[in-house]
């Protein structure tokens, strides 16, 4: 027996022009008109998840004063309550826990950063700090899929595949949403899911593609041995013409995806091991990027094969970094986690520049939360840690319309509420939106009697004050 979906049944039933249109508007179809409705600033997105939640005290929000308030009680008035995980709620004392690190001025701008990242230091006027953002997530797994899908509950489109299914594809050989996940040395780091790329209730071939860093790039993507390329040729001919019936017989969209997703692996076989070999790159690549960029998988490699990916107008590339969860031995961990990530993520924006990339291409750099101004564990020696802070914390943006050199929002001296303009996270998502040409509230897809977004029900706005 046949087991029909409810848009199935119309589809097949359809006697008249009205059942038709109701057909497609649960298909979701009619809903993606409103695309390249503001003026486009950037083609492309390239997005680097810190996952683990960085540390804003220790990296980007400078609080000098916190040295003279280093070991004293965190003030009831400027906790005021608020929520705190499991892992310091029974803490008798939540003491203030200054950063070990110094801040230096950089750049023009003269912008405050920790001596942790020398490199991302020397990209300073080319990037947007803002301080203020903010989430409900307090937790690893539902922040990350809060930040990925605009949803604490899994099972919602990723944003790469809302930007794929927004304005789809600018290259036919390659996918318009490429997946990147860099090896880390933190063995406690947060696992991932692919359900942080997948394509939700939208068509699956908007998915994110995950490219590997051993092995084939892609699973199964090449031929078995001794199979000619013909032969795959004239495999999916055949396939594609009883997929075609089965289409025409049951309408289901899937079918359509299905179809779509051979044709690009087909077609990938010829693009993806010409974009993954590094041999045509001249030494002064890897003296940018840094040695480790000659090891696949690294984040420093990731971030060079998102540069090729950009060259080859790839729509939306992610790279997803792990071990940032430091919540003991914060002194000794946070400085190799950022040894790992600074140099190439300071090298892509650099490359993109020289190469004229970077006037279309969004950068995004940060993680899920951030981290505590208060130690976890005792303050005494190396082994203390920060617990997890969403609150307030910090990320940076460059190129695609987002001016350089300067820093957004405002948070307390204990950086531990916002001050001044705010960014959550359905604004940071319109934001990215808004300078692909988007209109985040009319990029929706008819899903269980609702018109979805990524950004929710609540009316926000894209930051105007970061915009060039």
């Amino acid at each position: 027996m046949l087991h029909q979906t409810r848009r199935h049944f119309f589809k097949q039933s359809a006697a008249s022009i009205g059942a038709v249109a109701l057909a497609q508007l649960i298909d979701g179809q009619a809903t993606k008109a409103a695309t390249n409705v503001t003026p486009v600033r950037a083609k492309r997105v390239i997005y680097m998840f810190q996952s683990g939640a960085p540390s804003q005290v220790d990296l980007f929000d400078y609080k000098p004063e916190l040295g003279k308030l280093h070991g004293t009680e965190l003030p009831a008035s400027v906790r005021m309550g608020q929520r705190l995980t499991g892992m310091t709620a029974g803490q008798k004392q939540l003491p203030i826990a200054k950063s070990t690190w110094e801040f230096k001025r950089f750049g023009e701008s003269g912008m405050w950063l920790s001596e942790q990242l020398p490199h991302i230091g020397n990209i300073a006027d080319d990037i947007c700090i803002v301080k203020t953002v903010h989430t409900e997530a307090i937790n690893h797994d539902p922040a990350i899929t809060f930040f990925m899908t605009g949803n604490q509950q899994p099972g919602r489109p990723s944003i790469g595949s809302w930007v794929s299914y927004g304005i789809g594809s600018a290259n036919e050989n390659l996918p318009a949403f490429v997946v990147l996940l860099s090896k880390n040395t933190y063995a406690a780091a947060q696992p991932l899911y692919a359900r942080l790329w997948g394509s939700g209730f939208l068509p699956a071939s908007h998915q994110g593609v995950k490219f590997r860093s051993s092995g084939d790039p892609v699973l199964y993507l090449n031929d078995p041995a001794g199979s000619p390329l013909a032969a795959r040729r004239r495999l999916l001919d055949s396939l594609g013409k009883l997929n075609r019936m089965q289409l025409e017989r049951a309408g289901d969209p899937e079918i359509e995806a299905r179809i779509a997703s051979y044709e690009m692996s087909y077609r990938m076989q010829m693009s993806v091991p010409e974009l993954t070999d590094f041999a045509d790159e001249p030494e002064s690549t890897f003296k940018l990027y840094g040695e480790d960029a000659r090891t696949p998988g690294t984040h420093a490699a990731n971030c060079l094969l998102a540069r090729r990916l950009a060259e080859r107008d790839v729509r939306f590339i992610q790279l997803f970094h792990r071990g940032w969860d430091n919540h003991s031995r914060l002194p000794t961990e946070h400085p190799k986690i950022c040894k790992e990530v600074d140099q190439g993520s300071a090298a892509l924006v650099k490359d993109l520049k020289q190469r004229g990339l970077l006037a279309d291409t969004l950068i995004v750099w940060g993680g899920e939360f951030g981290r505590t101004v208060y130690s976890q564990g005792n303050l005494d020696g190396n082994n203390y840690g920060r617990d997890h802070h969403p609150r307030c914390f910090s990320m940076w943006l460059s190129g695609g319309g987002v001016k350089g050199g300067m820093t957004w929002g405002e948070t307390d001296e204990f950086c531990y509420n916002i001050a001044s303009d705010g960014v959550h996270v359905n604004e940071l998502n319109a934001t990215i939106l808004h300078l692909l040409g988007i209109d985040h509230r009319q990029l929706t897809y008819r899903y269980q009697g609702l018109d979805q977004r990524l950004t929710g029900v609540e009316e926000v706005e894209p930051v105007a004050g970061i915009l060039s």
